[in-house]
């Protein structure tokens, strides 16, 4: 949202900047970690498509659901309280919504679970 901001996109082009972004590095993370654990490419990949489709896709509608209901956030300039406060507030619900689906997801072996095997213990 800040570089959106910052640029003076619209509306439709800042979230979905915000979104790709959000995806292109929770799947980035995700992937590099495993790729590490010396998973190709492709299965990174489908690890982390696994792994974080589910938290990032609830991440994001939270987030830009909560900027958007908050009269004026989308049109706040970089230098107004509204624009960061409206941004962490945003993050703070879009956590508190998120957690639970994950703790959800890990606990049916789903989600983050699925890295649980790629993790090296030192």
């Amino acid at each position: 949202m800040a570089l959106a901001t910052w640029w003076g996109w619209s509306n439709g082009p800042s979230i979905a900047l915000a979104i790709a972004l959000a995806f292109g590095f929770g799947y980035g993370l995700t992937a590099g970690a495993v790729l590490r654990a010396g998973l190709s490419a492709r299965q990174a990949l489908g690890v982390a498509l696994a792994a974080d489709t589910v938290s990032i896709l609830t991440m994001e509608v939270m987030d830009n659901a909560v900027i958007l209901a908050v009269p004026g956030a989308m049109e706040a300039a970089l230098a107004d309280v509204l624009f960061w406060g409206s941004l962490a507030i945003s993050l703070v619900v879009a956590f508190v919504v998120t957690v639970p689906v994950n703790r959800a997801l890990i606990a049916r072996g789903k989600g983050h679970a699925v890295m649980h095997a790629f993790h090296q213990h030192h």
